[in-house]
């Protein structure tokens, strides 16, 4: 046979509940203020800047999966760029391809019109290689750009 609670106890009953899930609340949130380096609390983790994971954002979160998503993106359109210096420039002995910026950029342009962030990005990760630190078309077009490898799929 069941009890039935008074509206007295049912009351402390729920009451009981919304403390317990605010206080879990209250915990939660402070253990997620104590990884940041800016809370107001006093109590922070220490940095260490040998650690593998600082200056990352937290596993599973929604930076972490911007982040993961942006990488994509820039890889997607590497791999793009590649593919087109392969189709319009010409094959080197060493198995590389190369082209002038010129003639890229005239193809390229209709693609898209980030060409040279692209192309410094695609050199610092090894797959381009140019003369000059930076690229302008009509003062550049002679410059020649050579792919030195393809970047891989996914």
């Amino acid at each position: 046979m069941t009890s039935k609670l008074s509206f007295r106890e049912r009351s402390q009953v729920e009451c009981k509940s919304l403390v317990d899930r605010w206080q879990s609340f209250a915990e939660n949130h402070q253990a997620g203020q104590s990884i940041n380096p800016w809370n107001d609390w006093g109590h922070r983790k220490a940095l260490d800047k040998s650690d593998p994971e600082y200056g990352r954002p937290v596993k599973g979160s929604l930076t972490e999966l911007r982040g993961k998503k942006a990488e994509q993106h820039v890889n997607n359109e590497i791999r793009e760029l590649c593919h087109w210096i392969n189709v319009i420039g010409t094959e080197n002995e060493d198995g590389t391809v190369s082209v002038t910026f010129g003639k890229l950029f005239d193809a390229y342009t209709r693609i898209s019109d980030t060409l040279v962030g692209w192309l410094v990005r695609a050199r610092k990760r090894g797959y381009v290689t140019f003369e000059g630190e930076m690229l302008y078309q009509g003062k550049d077009n002679d410059v020649i750009i050579t792919r030195i490898k393809m970047p891989e799929t996914d």
